[in-house]
């Protein structure tokens, strides 16, 4: 697990970082719409850097900052950033989303954040001490009111969380001003329960577009859509 992951168009080390390449960071940094031509773009928990990563292959922005807390992850992003094609476009602060939502006075235009989360394999039969340590990671009202504030008039904020989050997420954040654009939903296979949901988070009110993503037929057999929405990343799709 800590060999560095290849990507068709750069390589991300992650022997230092706690929190491993995976699917949820894959499918969100290929999913978050850069439709708009954002300017800037802020990376919220960057752990590797894979989102930034990702967000530098897919759009022109000039400014695309991340923010890490943990000293090795940090160092770790740091790393990844410098030896990429875009490392003149990346850059990461060693902050709390605390700190940095109170010193800095940019907004951005798309927010980006795979916020960490116990997943549900990790449950107790206790409601109330599992919803202590999920919430513990990185508390989600916090993150959406350091969003509310970090975010520019017409920005995106997207995230990927568990699907049982869904609606108390989406509550949370229409609270702080900031209602869904466009949903989509992730199943493993056909037949199993859906896991994550994609949101993408804007100040308007519109109708929100929603749809459903299965990644495996069988196992390896992977779906047109995950082939076609991981193709420019993944060396094998």
């Amino acid at each position: 697990m800590n060999k560095p992951f290849q990507f068709k168009q750069f390589t991300v080390n992650q022997d230092q970082c706690a929190m491993k390449i995976g699917t949820d960071g894959v499918l969100l940094g290929a999913w978050t719409s850069v439709e708009q031509h954002p300017f800037s773009i802020l990376d919220i928990g960057a752990g590797t850097g894979v989102l930034s990563l990702m967000l530098a292959q897919r759009s022109h922005a000039e400014v695309i900052e991340a923010l890490e807390i943990d000293d090795s992850a940090y160092e770790q992003c740091v790393d990844n950033f410098e030896q990429s094609p875009w490392n003149d476009r990346l850059f990461c602060y060693h902050a709390s989303l605390e700190e940095f939502a109170e010193e800095i006075e940019d907004q951005y235009d798309v927010i980006i954040c795979n916020p960490p989360f116990y997943s549900e394999t990790f449950k107790t039969k206790s409601k109330q001490r599992d919803l202590a340590r999920f919430q513990d990671a990185m508390p989600f009202e916090h993150l959406i009111e350091s969003v509310a504030v970090l975010l520019s008039e017409s920005g995106l904020f997207s995230v990927v969380i568990p699907f049982s989050e869904e609606q108390q997420f989406i509550a949370m954040a229409s609270n702080a001003g900031l209602f869904p654009k466009r949903i989509t939903r992730v199943k493993g296979s056909p037949a199993s329960e859906l896991k994550r949901s994609l949101i993408e988070f804007t100040y308007s009110k519109t109708e929100v577009e929603t749809s459903e993503l299965i990644i495996e037929t069988e196992r390896h057999h992977y779906t047109k859509d995950y082939i076609e929405l991981t193709k420019d990343f993944y060396m094998k799709m």
